[in-house]
């Protein structure tokens, strides 16, 4: 029986002080919990300095609070209004890369607003999951049944991932494809679906192998074995990896770390943080940051299944999923797991798109919290 079929146990017109009441302040703190850890790190990254880093992000994440408690107060009705708008404007966005887009480490992925460098990608990790939020509310368990139904969120889907990838943006896409997925099976897509599709992805491989560039192909093979280049692609892999056994259990301890503050760990600012992390914390402070993480996606997934509509529902669970894959491809990256595709750790790794992506994700959860109980009709009136 769909959820939206109960009755609304609570007035869904709250007063701006009710809803502010109904703020989900764990998940607040956690976050700023993070937060704080990204900020010491980036302390220590810069030899015990909050220039030019620290206090940045510092500042970063005081505008992402205030966007987030914003996004959060609104009523959930209204994400769902102007949901393909949203998506439309992100992938306008995308569009423009191309045409006007700046090019950062090789790659063409941001827009020079002067004030900050937005990377469309990354906003459009979020305005994806709205949309198909959105469309799946309003289609039955039937409808979702027939191909046809799914011609449109795999148009959705297929649009950006492709734009991503001519960028290039091999994890960021790889990102969208996940969410987008983790979205689809929750609205009831069958398991077999996502069979054929994976084993037609597999059976491309060699075929997609044509099509990425040398520095792509050059760190599949350095994840494959990094001792093949250990002065040049598979650099970042091997020092990291040192950087982990270096640390032990207990770590080396604040501003301590001899392969960050030596200059030996590449990027200790941004995607290699965590392996910086644990070298002054060791085992203990890397579990640590995993356990905060870990109840960060708890209340995630918790708000998602107390949501009495679907779009709220589909929403939390698809912007949680992609919170979990940040932190899973960032952690397998570093620690030689997963190929270095360039993702960074949310709320700790130095960045501006990619804090306030998070922040406003979060936002958007918390709204699904404080309108839990709300019923949305198609057209997104109230019900009940």
């Amino acid at each position: 029986m769909p959820a939206d079929t109960f009755l609304s146990t609570r007035n869904p017109e709250m007063t701006l002080r009710q809803k502010i009441w109904q703020l989900n302040w764990g998940l607040v703190i956690l976050l700023c919990l993070i937060a704080a850890v990204g900020f010491a790190m980036l302390y220590s990254a810069a030899n015990g300095s909050v220039e030019p880093w620290a206090s940045r992000q510092m500042v970063r994440f005081g505008l992402g609070v205030v966007i987030m408690f914003t996004v959060a107060l609104i009523d959930v009705r209204f994400w769902f209004r102007y949901a393909y708008l949203i998506y439309l404007a992100s992938l306008a966005l995308l569009v423009a890369v191309e045409v006007m887009g700046s090019v950062g480490m090789g790659a063409q992925r941001w827009i020079d607003l002067g004030f900050i460098r937005l990377q469309p990608s990354e906003v459009m990790k979020v305005c994806l999951v709205l949309a198909l939020a959105r469309y799946f509310h309003g289609v039955s368990t039937e409808e979702i049944g027939r191909p046809t139904y799914l011609l449109l969120p795999l148009a959705l889907i297929l649009a950006p991932a492709a734009l991503v990838l001519k960028q290039p943006d091999l994890g960021t896409a790889g990102m969208l494809l996940l969410a987008a997925a983790a979205v689809l099976f929750c609205a009831g897509v069958r398991w077999w679906k996502f069979a054929i599709v994976f084993v037609g992805g597999c059976a491309a491989v060699p075929v997609a192998w044509q099509f990425l560039r040398d520095y792509q192909k050059a760190r599949v093979m350095t994840f494959l074995n990094p001792e093949n280049d250990p002065l040049g692609a598979g650099y970042h892999s091997l020092q990291a990896m040192i950087a982990f056994g270096s640390g032990a259990v207990t770590g080396k301890g604040f501003l301590q770390g001899t392969q960050s503050h030596l200059n030996f760990l590449p990027e200790k600012q941004t995607d290699f943080i965590f392996t910086m992390l644990a070298e002054e914390f060791g085992l203990v402070g890397s579990l640590g940051l995993l356990g905060l993480y870990f109840l960060l996606l708890a209340y995630g997934f918790a708000i998602a299944f107390r949501a009495r509509n679907q779009f709220a529902r589909l929403l939390a669970i698809g912007l949680t999923t992609n919170l979990f894959l940040y932190v899973f491809i960032n952690m397998a990256m570093v620690m030689g797991v997963f190929p270095v595709v360039g993702v960074p750790l949310p709320l700790v790794s130095y960045g501006g798109t990619a804090l306030l992506t998070v922040m406003t994700a979060m936002g958007l959860i918390i709204s699904c919290y404080i309108h839990r109980d709300i019923r949305i009709s198609r057209r997104g009136t109230s019900e009940g």
